[in-house]
């Protein structure tokens, strides 16, 4: 059964990070002109739109998040 709040929070997530994802694209890909600061400014909201995504992805499919580990806790030395 489907959480229709954790259904709607994905496609708000889904629809930003689309949304910065673009604008990125128009600038790496198709070259539009943008000051070093903006485009440091558009990388921080694409990114972190990638990351409020991630975790409605996660509740859609039931994962819980797990708190990032300090470089000890990594299974692959």
């Amino acid at each position: 059964m489907r959480d229709d709040e954790a259904a709607r929070e994905y496609r708000e997530a889904f629809a930003a990070w689309m949304s910065q994802l673009e604008r990125l694209h128009s600038v790496l890909l198709e070259g539009k002109p943008l000051a070093p600061p903006a485009l440091k400014g558009l990388l921080n909201r694409e990114a972190r739109a990638k990351e409020r995504y991630e975790r409605a992805r996660r509740r859609l499919l039931g994962i819980a998040d797990e708190p990032h580990g300090d470089a000890s806790s990594n299974p692959f030395p």
